[in-house]
C-alpha cells in the first residue's frame, strides 16, 4: 500500500496516495462514493509508468475528513484546492462515478487546470430518476453516510446547470461507459458526450458501472490511447 499523505484545503485535511516520478505529468484520480484512493489500485501501476500519479481521498472517505457538510459542489471545489495547494499546474484529472462528476464540474469552473479528462460511468442526474436516500448507517464505515444521502438529494433534486457545465468544457475528454449491464443509462452518457466539445465516447462492454475493476486492461487501453494522442 502507498503510504497516506495529507494537505489541507480549506476546512478539511484531505489524504491522498502518490505513485511515479516526480518529473512526470500529473493525474488526480477521483474515486466513486464509498470508496478511497485504493479503488484504483488494479490500475495505477500502468498510469504511474507515464504520470505522477495522485490518487485523492474525497470528503467523508476513507483517511480525509468526515465534517459532514457534502455535495458536488464541496467535491468539486475540494479537487481544485488539492490541484493548487500541492502547486500540481494543469492535470489530467481520471474521475469514476460521484468523482468523474466532480471532475467534470472541476473543469468546467476551472480549465486552466486541467490538461485531459477521463469519466468513467457519470452522467448529470435526471430528475425522473429518483433514488431514495439510505437509511442509518450500521457497523463500522469506510465513509461518512452523510455523504450518501447528499448524493441522493442532489440526483432527486439535480442541478440544471450541471449539464450547462458541460459546454464549457474545454479539456480533450474522454467518456467511457460500462454498457448496457451499467445502472447509469448509456444514452445519458452519449448526451454527455454530445455536449462537450472535445469528447469521445468509448463502451466497454460487461465493465458495468465498475469498468476499471471489472475490465481493467480493456479500461487502460481506452485511457492510455487516449492520454497519448494528439490534443
Amino acid at each position: 500500500m502507498s503510504d497516506v499523505r495529507n494537505v489541507q484545503v480549506g476546512e478539511v485535511r484531505l489524504a491522498y496516495r502518490v505513485w511515479g516520478e516526480p518529473g512526470a505529468p500529473p493525474a488526480v484520480l477521483l474515486h466513486c462514493l464509498g470508496e478511497d484512493g485504493e479503488d484504483w489500485r488494479g490500475v495505477v501501476g500502468r498510469l504511474a509508468g507515464t504520470h505522477r500519479v495522485y490518487a485523492l481521498d474525497q470528503r467523508g472517505h476513507g483517511h480525509s475528513d468526515w465534517p459532514g457538510e457534502y455535495g458536488l459542489a464541496r467535491w468539486r471545489d475540494d479537487a481544485i484546492g488539492f490541484v493548487t495547494a500541492l502547486g500540481l499546474g494543469r492535470v489530467t484529472v481520471i474521475g469514476h462515478s460521484l468523482g468523474a462528476m466532480a471532475a467534470l464540474l472541476l473543469a468546467a469552473a476551472r480549465p486552466e487546470l486541467v490538461a485531459r479528462l477521463v469519466l468513467e460511468e457519470a452522467a448529470p442526474p435526471h430528475p425522473a430518476e429518483p433514488r431514495e436516500a439510505p437509511g442509518a448507517p450500521t457497523g463500522s464505515q469506510s465513509f461518512d453516510r452523510r455523504a450518501e444521502s447528499a448524493v441522493a438529494a442532489e440526483r432527486n433534486a439535480p442541478d440544471s446547470l450541471w449539464w450547462d457545465a458541460l459546454e464549457q468544457i474545454s479539456a480533450p475528454t474522454l467518456v467511457i461507459g460500462g454498457g448496457p449491464t451499467s445502472p447509469v443509462p448509456q444514452h445519458h452518457l452519449a448526451e454527455m458526450a454530445d455536449r462537450i466539445p472535445d469528447a469521445r465516447l468509448v463502451t466497454v462492454e460487461g465493465g458495468g458501472h465498475l469498468v476499471h475493476e471489472e475490465r481493467p486492461g480493456e479500461f487502460l487501453a481506452a485511457v492510455t490511447s487516449f492520454l497519448t494522442s494528439r490534443p
